[in-house]
């Protein structure tokens, strides 16, 4: 085992400027809460966050609720901002959701007809609300995605809610005046089908012809309807929007006939900074890890059969998880990207195994072409995992470094001001279940994409393969997989941030295991504590 190496001056720099970026974004991200009291209750066992200012008594409450896979945290730009502009916001976890231990009970294929149960939570954290010592007894419900249908129907069945904010909506329970007072917000780079859904809403009080970016109806009487596109966004960054945001402070100020001093949540540059720090951060780190080998490990495939290795478990997976049965874990769409994880990994060292064998079959031929002798002569490179030249103690070692940088280093932010990171006990078994799929693939994809005569591109290759893959299972079962399509984004900058990582990990140890370990660990374990645990 040789020792991490030490930094020289361009790691150093960056690691100095790196701490520097962190600590700033850090410092504005908490001083963005100003003085406000932020305090934390459950009501029955929903988690319930309050934001308010020293100052606020006698304010309206705005009851924020976050969508499919989501937690509170997610929301806290628009409590925030709420918040800081003299009203009383409060956020919560629905049942099944961040840190809520309570199952959702429901049909895996129809996610969003799970409503019952979401409106009573909705309900009991807004009486809570209403209830507070500080609340004038006013309420205004927010809601995004999955939960702009529950707010709506919410409030359409509770006249005196005073305003409604719907992003990313869909849904079929407005009326031409009810709710009151509904604000309309979606992303622009969000599907056509929900800009069409927003105006269509507007469009029952109009009688058609709505405009995005225009109020009709009237906040007197409650029928006040708006749409708003926010620039540039898809639909989870909607939820950052300056837009967003600055529409829904002017809708509330409007319905409740308040002024307000217009400060507007701007984390997104901040959170940039400070994930961007420690993706930076990781590159110098990673000179200290132990190298594990003398010579760099891994397939060394060439381009034909790495394209097989690549191509193949992305065409069949889907095939053969078409009509598969994946009910067994308690976390909607979870136990899918688990069997699709597995199966994809499993075909993935199958196939590595077999161009393998057929390179020792190639060498033992006298008449085998210098191609395939050279090809042969990467492929022989590997060693037997007990070689003694793969040291255990300095891969467990650069393993455990690696897992602990991404799941405490990424966590504790991501937590604090993203979405639920740490688990609760009924979700620690859940991060096994989901590791024993994501650590096979992760294992075969690393293995096959490094190694000394490694082609430049094949780990990009494999990583589109396997979104690709995924997006073709989407496509054959559309109404099953439909809430995978919201996660594609954010598993390719998962793929790209901690692919950097892994690959800094591997130069330094020169063994794909302790960077495949880590990235396994951080999918399991982000897949097991945001998407909802649910009995079928």
């Amino acid at each position: 085992m040789k020792p991490g190496g030490r930094l020289g001056p361009a790691r150093l720099l960056v690691a100095i400027v790196a701490v520097i970026a962190i600590g700033a974004a850090l410092w504005q991200l908490h001083r963005a809460t100003g003085d406000l009291i932020v305090t934390h209750a459950t009501v029955g066992q929903t988690p319930v966050t309050v934001f308010r200012e020293p100052s606020a008594t006698r304010a309206p409450v705005v009851v924020i609720a976050h969508g499919f896979a989501g937690s509170q945290q997610l929301m806290q730009p628009f409590a925030q901002t709420m918040a800081r502009n003299g009203y009383i916001a409060v956020t919560f976890d629905f049942t099944g959701h961040g840190r809520n231990p309570v199952t959702m009970v429901g049909d895996v294929d129809e996610p969003t007809k799970i409503t019952g149960v979401l409106v009573d939570d909705l309900a009991r954290v807004t009486d809570y609300a209403r209830a507070l010592p500080q609340s004038d007894g006013r309420a205004a419900v927010l809601g995004h995605s999955m939960a702009s249908d529950i707010v709506v129907a919410y409030a359409v069945a509770h006249p005196d809610i005073s305003a409604t904010v719907a992003v990313s909506v869909f849904t079929r329970k407005s009326t031409p005046t009810l709710p009151h007072n509904l604000l309309v917000i979606v992303g622009d780079w969000e599907p056509q089908m929900l800009k069409d859904e927003g105006l269509r809403i507007v469009n029952q009080l109009t009688g058609g012809g709505a405009a995005a970016g225009r109020t009709y109806g009237s906040f007197g009487d409650g029928t006040a309807r708006r749409v708003a596109f926010s620039s540039g966004v898809e639909h989870i960054g909607v939820l950052y929007s300056q837009d967003s945001l600055r529409e829904s402070l002017q809708w509330m100020n409007e319905s409740f006939g308040r002024q307000s001093s217009g400060w507007i949540d701007r984390r997104p540059v901040w959170l940039a900074l400070l994930f961007g720090g420690l993706i930076a951060l990781a590159w110098p780190l990673s000179k200290l890890l132990p190298q594990a080998a003398p010579l760099p490990m891994g397939a060394s495939l060439a381009w034909k059969p790495l394209l097989i290795a690549a191509i193949v478990p992305a065409v069949l997976t889907p095939l053969l998880l078409w009509k598969a049965p994946t009910d067994f874990l308690t976390i909607l769409l979870g136990d899918y990207l688990t069997l699709h994880f597995l199966l994809y990994g499993a075909l993935t060292a199958a196939i590595l195994l077999l161009i393998r064998r057929r390179g020792r079959k190639a060498h033992a031929h006298a008449h085998a072409s210098t191609h395939h002798q050279r090809g042969l002569e990467r492929l022989e490179s590997l060693p037997d995992p007990a070689h003694p030249r793969v040291a255990i103690a300095a891969l467990a070692i650069a393993s455990v470094a690696a897992i602990a940088y991404n799941i405490i280093g990424f966590g504790v932010p991501l937590d604090t001001y993203a979405f639920s990171f740490m688990p609760i006990e009924p979700r620690l078994h859940l991060i096994a279940a989901v590791a024993c799929g994501t650590i096979p693939y992760f294992l075969t994809a690393e293995w096959m994409a490094h190694g000394a005569g490694a082609r430049r591109g094949a780990y990009a290759l494999a990583k589109f393969c396997f979104l690709a893959s995924l997006a073709a299972a989407v496509a054959l079962n559309l109404q099953k997989l439909f809430f995978l399509i919201i996660i594609v984004p954010v598993i390719l900058l998962l793929f790209i941030a901690f692919g950097l990582i892994s690959n800094w990990t591997y130069k330094a140890t020169n063994h794909p295991l302790p960077g495949a370990l880590a990235n396994a660990i951080l999918f399991a374990w982000a897949i097991a504590v945001t998407f909802p645990m649910v009995i079928r």
